[in-house]
């Protein structure tokens, strides 16, 4: 918080909408209300806290406050997503508990939103679409990932063996959605007709499937493990390079929750990759299960910020060789 006000020359009396995010740990008071109380923010700003909502909380206030701005003219915005772990830290023995002991870390991140017309020249990024979908409708989907005690009364979430394929049904869904939006007419029309030619002309003929990269440059997968990152990257198509953000993140500071994707950012804007038009993808998972997209378009390119930043120390080291612990230019 402190970061963002000194690069944005914001006041903490000029904030309209205050949204924090914390999946595991809820305070009282509330942790809006502790942000509220140490910046002396006015009596009036509209201040929402989200809790229990997983890793893609993230994307769930970046919805909340565009659609709250949407009401609100000439706004500003602070979304606060964090994670912190000390409440559900599991001290027992069960193996499919302890994964979330070994796989999360700490983190945290601030995010300025407004709507007001002059931050058009010193914006970085233009929100395009903001998707969510779930499926806590469906069992398997609702116990893939469930916080519960074990034998000897100890909480702790249990990751069910079915997770990856209830994720992969979860995305499927969820990515056709978001196509709609995405997509031009020609290559939706393209779609529907090699639909209706497996349909009624050929019963093998592939059904067209137009790829993202067309249409996206870059992408903020979830930091949820290795083996998670490859396999949304291959219901994508996506490469290597796509991959990078997202497998470097979770090497250097782990899976942070709902704040991963804006270290995955900061590492895309610390590597220069981030030009004037292109489009950004931040892609999120939580229990329940549910799916987030953000989609944002760039206003200028992103330059000067290595020295800025999580990666300020660490990004000329990257991208390393994570299989056998080498960078990637052959040194140890």
């Amino acid at each position: 918080m402190d970061d963002l006000l000194s690069k944005t020359k914001l006041s903490p009396q000029e904030i309209d909408i205050l949204i924090v995010n914390c999946s595991g740990f809820c305070p009282s008071p509330s942790l809006s209300s502790i942000i509220i109380n140490k910046y002396s923010m006015r009596s009036d700003v509209k201040s929402y806290n989200l809790s229990g909502m997983g890793c893609s909380a993230g994307a769930i206030a970046i919805d909340l406050a565009q659609n709250i701005l949407k009401t609100y003219k000439n706004s500003n915005a602070i979304v606060l997503s964090t994670e912190i772990l000390s409440t559900g830290w599991y001290s027992g023995h069960e193996k499919p508990k302890l994964l979330l002991n070994a796989v999360f870390r700490m983190g945290s991140a601030a995010i300025l939103l407004t709507n007001k017309k002059e931050a058009k020249t010193s914006s970085k990024y233009k929100l395009l679409h903001s998707l969510r979908t779930q499926r806590a409708f469906d069992d398997k989907a609702y116990f893939a990932a469930f916080r519960e005690e074990d034998g000897n009364g100890k909480l702790g979430v249990t990751f069910k063996k079915d997770l990856l394929q209830a994720v992969g049904e979860t995305l499927k869904s969820h990515i056709t959605i978001l196509g709609g939006k995405i997509f031009p007419l020609t290559k939706k029309l393209w779609y529907v007709i090699s639909i209706i030619r497996r349909k009624f002309v050929d019963k093998s003929a592939e059904i067209y499937t137009p790829s993202f990269k067309t249409e996206i440059q870059h992408f903020c997968l979830p930091t949820s493990g290795k083996q998670l990152i490859n396999e949304v990257a291959k219901g994508l198509k996506l490469n290597g390079k796509d991959m990078e953000p997202a497998l470097m993140t979770l090497h250097r500071f782990g899976n942070q929750s709902s704040s991963s994707w804006w270290y995955e950012l900061g590492y895309m804007e610390g590597k220069e990759r981030v030009k004037k038009g292109d489009k950004v993808w931040l892609l999120g998972l939580g229990t329940g299960l549910k799916c987030c997209s953000l989609v944002w378009e760039c206003l200028r390119d992103i330059v000067g910020e290595s020295e800025r930043g999580p990666w300020n120390d660490c990004i000329h080291r990257y991208p390393v060789d994570i299989h056998h612990g080498v960078q990637s230019d052959g040194h140890h």
